[in-house]
């Protein structure tokens, strides 16, 4: 009969718990009435500038890392045919960059410097080419001119 008097009482602390719930409830919702709302103001979204990009201006070089992993990534595959992970020859490549000392890195450095001299002067002539307008397509040859 023990167990029967602690169910009931479960069951009367539940009903008292639930009664206090539908209380506290009552008191929020009608707080929640009073409550000014405050002013929503709507979310503006933001407008991406569309950038011409311009197919005729000459791309930068790559770094000597770069031209290093060329080169690596020919001798790990010959060396690892069964690593098809770009992830994994990355890595490797890295640790490998990273290891090697300035003489060893001399080489791929010599390679850069002289691909960026060459960038620097192209980038100088397409420069002036913008300056005096000589860039814009002119074809004198077109179908439709009459």
């Amino acid at each position: 009969m023990a167990k029967k008097t602690s169910k009931s009482k479960k069951r009367s602390s539940s009903s008292a718990s639930s009664a206090s719930s539908d209380a506290i409830r009552k008191t929020s919702e009608s707080d929640k009435e009073m409550r000014p709302k405050p002013a929503m103001k709507p979310k503006r979204r933001s407008k991406k500038k569309s950038v011409k990009i311009d197919a005729k201006r000459p791309k930068k070089p790559p770094t000597a890392f770069f031209f290093f992993l060329y080169d690596f990534r020919k001798d790990f595959q010959e060396q690892n045919p069964d690593v098809k992970s770009m992830r994994d020859v990355g890595k490797a490549c890295g640790e490998k960059w990273k290891t090697m000392n300035y003489e060893e890195k001399v080489k791929y450095y010599d390679i850069a410097t002289e691909k960026r001299a060459e960038f620097d002067k192209v980038m100088a002539e397409y420069i002036k080419k913008l300056e005096n307008g000589e860039n814009e397509d002119t074809d004198d040859d077109s179908e439709f001119d009459e």
